[in-house]
């Protein structure tokens, strides 16, 4: 591999991401035209998005889904959160790395896997990758309504999408399993992407800071390069009262998951989370660390099944079809 080469690819990316290499931007123009209004050259001179505009960083996302995993509809509301594809796609790869590391290094994949992603969103970002990805099979909770609607739209617009996401309203906002989970389900991995402001105020000033990194531009009252409405981003007690709520729950549910999981984006929680994981009694826990551009985080994730309960649950359930 060539020094260009090395320097081009975004190394701290899962090795099967998709996005490790630099945009090609003629190549996502292509899948969606309308980027082009978007590309201007950087302060190297090299043409770039405007990572601090919303609706570039949109345009930018439905060409990369387009151009990467053939979905040619994505429309939702801008008010709601358009995520970071490459980060992602990175916590799937991870969680379909974790589901290896329990299966003698196979990736199970396909219709016999059932992954729960929390807070789903109007955008339906994990089911996509998972299904087009590793084929896998998704409930998708919510507890907005009109995001359950919009993701839902996703799906029909997209024939790859169609009999793999299933959406269940949280009508419980306090709630995250109760309420979802019945008592037959048999669900593989949990993921979640847990609100991380305690605040609008948060949320802005957080905001503020990504935007004067991003564009060198300080803002009053800055617009979310990545949108966002309140229950996406702001939770009472932020992240940690969030994830600590899920561990409790989740005990609930032991039977139900082989593998629970989240993001944790600030690291001085940790020590609480795992304080919490042991007060449960989780049989096992893993840290996952991850990186995205200049950002760092991690996934945890813990199981409550016994290595007796672990080994059953993958001779019922996991007939891998292909390794990847």
């Amino acid at each position: 591999m060539s020094s260009k080469k090395q320097s081009q690819e975004k190394t701290r990316l899962h090795a099967r991401n998709r996005n490790r290499e630099r945009y090609d931007l003629n190549a996502l123009i292509a899948a969606n035209p309308e980027l082009a209004n978007y590309v201007k050259p950087n302060k190297f001179g090299a043409d770039s998005i405007d990572f601090s505009n919303p609706i570039a960083v949109k345009i930018l996302n439905k060409a990369l889904l387009n151009h990467y995993y053939g979905i040619k509809h994505w429309e939702f509301p801008d008010s709601n959160l358009c995520p970071p594809i490459p980060g992602r796609a990175d916590y799937i790869h991870h969680i379909a790395d974790l589901l290896a590391e329990s299966n003698f290094g196979r990736i199970p994949d396909g219709d016999n896997i059932t992954c729960f992603d929390i807070g789903v969103g109007a955008n339906c970002i994990y089911p996509i990758i998972g299904v087009t990805e590793y084929d896998w099979k998704f409930i998708g909770s919510d507890i907005d309504p009109k995001s359950i609607t919009s993701a839902q739209h996703i799906v029909n617009a997209n024939p790859s999408l169609k009999d793999k996401i299933e959406f269940r309203l949280q009508k419980d906002p306090k709630d995250i399993f109760y309420g979802i989970i019945d008592r037959g389900d048999k669900i593989d991995v949990s993921i979640c992407n847990p609100p991380f402001h305690a605040s609008i105020e948060d949320a802005q000033k957080g905001t503020q800071r990504k935007i004067k990194n991003l564009s060198g531009k300080k803002e009053k009252r800055p617009t979310l390069n990545f949108g966002g409405i309140g229950n996406e981003l702001v939770c009472e007690g932020g992240e940690y009262k969030f994830i600590t709520t899920m561990v409790g729950e989740s005990k609930k549910f032991s039977k139900n998951c082989y593998w629970f999981s989240t993001l944790v984006s600030k690291q001085s929680n940790l020590k609480g989370i795992y304080k919490s994981l042991k007060k449960f009694e989780a049989s096992q826990v893993k840290t996952i660390p991850m990186g995205t551009g200049n950002k760092s985080s991690r996934i945890v994730a813990w199981t409550f099944l016994s290595a007796l309960e672990q080994k059953e649950w993958r001779t019922a359930k996991w007939k891998t079809k292909s390794s990847k």
